[in-house]
């Protein structure tokens, strides 16, 4: 089943990459307590990921967090060392965070993963943004196609704030 709006997020590690290396970051250390945007890709490097969704949040980062919100994040089913080597590469790396949900446990929990086999990449995460309040989801956008970044990209979500 897929999270809904006034859902509470489910617990889950996340692993993101420092300069000393792979941290654990929980959902509760993300989100407890604070106003978090949160948007998913089907994977790093991707090209709409890195021509479209990912730079629309950098580039709006300041506005979004001037509008309360505390942090933001970008998941996607890869690695810590995919998500540190485009956090580097995008300019994003100590803006955003860059969290791997290495093994799709969060992605599958939420009930957002797809099944990109076809196109080679495996089992992702369906592209998506939402918001979300001491950890419980006050906005869920999530595309109809993978190839698009319009209902969860940054424009759509400063519409929401």
């Amino acid at each position: 089943m897929t999270i809904a709006i006034g859902d509470k997020l489910p617990a889950a590690t996340f692993k993101e990459k420092t300069a000393d290396g792979p941290v654990e970051i929980t959902t509760d250390q993300l989100f407890a307590g604070k106003r978090v945007v949160l948007f998913a890709v089907p994977g790093a490097f991707t090209p709409t990921c890195s021509l479209n969704h990912l730079p629309g949040y950098l580039e709006n980062r300041d506005t979004i967090l001037a509008k309360g919100v505390d942090d933001i994040a970008v998941l996607a089913v890869n690695d810590w060392h995919v998500m540190g080597a485009w956090a580097q590469s995008s300019g994003g790396l100590g803006k955003i965070h860059f969290l791997a949900d290495w093994d799709a446990g969060f992605t599958k929990a939420v009930g957002l993963e797809a099944d990109l086999s076809a196109g080679g990449l495996g089992l992702r995460s369906k592209r998506y943004s939402m918001l979300v309040e001491d950890g419980v989801v006050k906005a869920l956008n999530v595309e109809e196609s993978p190839g698009q970044a319009t209902v969860s990209g940054a424009a759509a979500m400063l519409e929401l704030l």
